[in-house]
């Protein structure tokens, strides 16, 4: 019997990794990308998955860190998005970088190949049609105006809405490295990494607290009317906006001067480090990490080039910002990231309400997943909550603070949220030390991640012995 495809719109790392999903499964889809047909304010070219923020993937560490084990989990089952990152890394200490153009050819180079994957280059304009009788909408923060405007016609709802804002990216051979100097915090070395995959640019407390000010002052972007009232995801916040919450926000924060040492300067220590990290396989490009901005471009260019190190820097792109719209998903999407009001119409990605490129490939992967067990009549079940991957889901369809007095499904405290052992279950019982004793301080906040993540993998390989095997159906993994 011939399978009816299943239609994806939109082709980032959540629209992409679902469509791989599908092909893998057996079964077609066509996947919907309006680029190049049809511009946004954010992306630079016609790749699929094209990352247009950082190239960073955060940590690679799945022992104590949530991401990092969202990563193996997402490996385990076979995704491109992971696949493609890890042959595409870059030095980035602890962290899975990729260089973001090789990355984005290869997925798309992936998925073009594929025999059961279709790409069209159309803008869906509106509800897809009623003959799609399988759809998951991945589109993203820059949903199209009429995409949009039908969801939220369908759903009655209004949506939400933050910031999301793009950090520069400098020339490496532009960088002072008389000033400058190549570390990771605490010589930390992570995938593909030395030990030393940073660039570090010392601050005295003058020259921070000039910044600072500059910050504050600087000239920034004006907002349309719609936009005025729309709040930041703390997670991306501009390095301005920050910096207007008190003097030493940033030295806290992206500009903390802990685990490095100044060659240069062994016996002065920095007030605060600017660091930049590799941002493509050659090597040639360096962006800085945690500026987002909204500052205007001169005024960025000015601003920066006061940062010793930088005096001469060249800009191969400047920080910029773009607008992230969601929906308020406890309350629209079932278990199965369904859309109640219409359950032929799936969602993926940041558009749920999860922020991060992994967290939005991770939720693509299980929609895809569903999207394909559910024509294949089979009956898939989401991991356990337990699992980063579970507890993620989780979160979007019901990982919401319940107001007192209203209906739970009416959540007005759902917000965007990276994947953190916050969303996970609490183990039953506290790991000890070897004699016993309860632990304490950092040793119970490290023992506790461990034993999360432990019991996070024992619990995903029983739920991949349980479940429907879906995968591999035509092809091996990318």
């Amino acid at each position: 019997m011939t399978l009816q495809p299943i239609h994806v719109v939109g082709g980032g790392l959540a629209g992409s990794e679902a469509a791989w999903q599908i092909a893998q499964a057996g079964v077609p889809v066509v996947l919907h990308e309006m680029r190049p047909v049809r511009k946004t304010d954010a992306h630079h070219t016609d790749g699929l998955a094209e990352l247009v923020c950082s190239n960073s993937f955060r940590s690679d560490d799945a022992s104590t860190n949530a991401v990092g084990l969202l990563h193996q989990e997402m490996r385990a089952l076979g995704s491109i998005i992971m696949a493609k990152g890890d042959a595409h890394q870059v030095p980035a200490g602890g962290a899975l970088a990729v260089d973001r153009v090789g990355f984005s050819e290869a997925v798309t180079a992936a998925l073009e190949a594929h025999p059961l994957v279709t790409i069209a280059r159309e803008e869906v304009a509106g509800l897809p049609p009623e003959e799609w009788d399988s759809v998951i909408v991945a589109t993203g923060p820059l949903t199209s105006p009429a995409l949009a405007e039908a969801i939220l016609a369908l759903t009655g709802e209004k949506e939400l809405a933050f910031f999301d804002a793009i950090a520069p990216i400098v020339h490496r051979d532009t960088i002072d490295m008389g000033k400058a100097w190549f570390q990771s915090r605490y010589d930390k070395a992570g995938p593909g990494g030395t030990g030393a995959d940073y660039i570090n640019c010392p601050l005295s407390q003058e020259q921070y607290r000039a910044f600072v000010q500059g910050l504050v002052d600087g000239e920034k972007t004006s907002f349309r009317e719609w936009e005025a009232n729309t709040p930041y995801f703390d997670g991306c916040l501009p390095i301005e906006v920050m910096a207007e919450r008190g003097p030493e926000t940033l030295r806290f924060g992206p500009m903390k001067p802990v685990g490095l040492t100044n060659p240069h300067a062994p016996d002065v220590k920095p007030y605060a480090i600017v660091q930049l990290r590799q941002d493509n396989a050659l090597g040639t490009l360096f962006n800085m990490v945690g500026f987002q901005t909204k500052l205007k471009y001169a005024e960025q260019v000015r601003l920066f080039r006061t940062i010793p190190g930088l005096e001469n820097a060249e800009f191969a792109r400047l920080g910029g910002l773009h607008r992230n719209t969601y929906l308020n998903s406890p309350k629209l999407l079932d278990g199965s990231l369904r859309l109640k009001a219409a359950p032929r119409l799936r969602f993926a990605g940041q558009i749920t309400g999860c922020e991060g490129y992994v967290e939005s490939a991770a939720v693509g992967l299980m929609a895809g997943r569903l999207a394909a067990a559910e024509r294949l009549g089979l009956n898939l079940m989401i991991p356990p909550q337990t699992t980063a991957l579970g507890a993620l889901i989780a979160h979007i369809t019901g990982g919401h603070i319940a107001v007192e007095g209203e209906e739970p499904s009416a959540p007005r405290s759902f917000q965007p949220m990276n994947v953190n052992f916050g969303l996970f279950p609490p183990l039953e019982r506290m790991p000890k030390a070897p004699d016993g004793k309860r632990l304490r301080g950092s040793e119970k906040a490290l023992a506790k991640k461990r034993a999360l993540t432990d019991r996070a993998r024992a619990d995903l390989t029983a739920w991949m012995g349980r479940e429907p095997a879906i995968s591999g159906r035509n092809g091996e993994a990318a």
